[in-house]
């Protein structure tokens, strides 16, 4: 498996990790932005990152009947994830504000469901994921991301594993709390949620 130091260096040479002063998509501000469309767009540097989440997923969850990731940062990821595990992997996507299964996806009953998202910040994404997967009366099993930047103040998960690849603390600010670092350096907007 990757070391952490060796998957933060892949994460910065495919600039997926940055730094500067960004604005989030919640509105708070912080030195560092993950952005794992970019590591994912370079198959070489993904496939190392992928192959050790892989390992650690099979370590730590014995039998997974099935795949479900968010669209649309999760599609790659899980996509990826199942390859390597041999997992039928499914994706649900926002209609009208609300995560559902389309394109003629089922969660089968009973079955044994793992969640595997790119990032994790709160969970929020994959609670709602959950809803999906009661709603069909299936098993959840717990959480696997690329980066886990939850911490215990933000994150909405809770009694389930999180299996991660790196855990990185992302610190964030309010904007009238900003430390002077992030002052003098020019605001980046980088998220896709509010693109029109």
């Amino acid at each position: 498996m990757l070391s952490l130091k060796d998957s933060l260096a892949v994460l910065k040479r495919t600039n997926a990790l940055l730094e500067g002063h960004f604005v989030l998509s919640s509105g708070l501000h912080s030195p560092k932005y993950i952005q794992c469309a970019k590591l994912l767009s370079n198959p070489k540097n993904s496939k190392k990152i992928c192959v050790s989440l892989a390992k650690k997923i099979k370590k730590n969850f014995k039998k997974i009947d099935l795949i479900l990731s968010p669209a649309i940062g999760g599609i790659i990821i899980g996509y990826e994830i199942g390859k390597l595990l041999n997992i039928e992997t499914i994706f649900c996507e926002r209609v009208k504000g609300r995560f559902l299964l389309r394109r003629g996806f089922l969660i089968k009953k009973n079955s044994k469901v793992l969640i595997v998202e790119d990032v994790i910040t709160t969970g929020k994404s994959s609670l709602e994921c959950v809803n999906l997967i009661k709603k069909s009366k299936a098993k959840i099993l717990g959480f696997a991301c690329l980066i886990d930047r939850s911490n215990k103040k933000n994150l909405k998960i809770k009694n389930k594993k999180i299996i991660s690849q790196v855990k990185i603390d992302v610190p964030t600010y309010k904007k009238n709390n900003l430390p002077i670092s992030l002052k003098n350096l020019p605001i980046s907007t980088p998220g896709s949620r509010k693109l029109k």
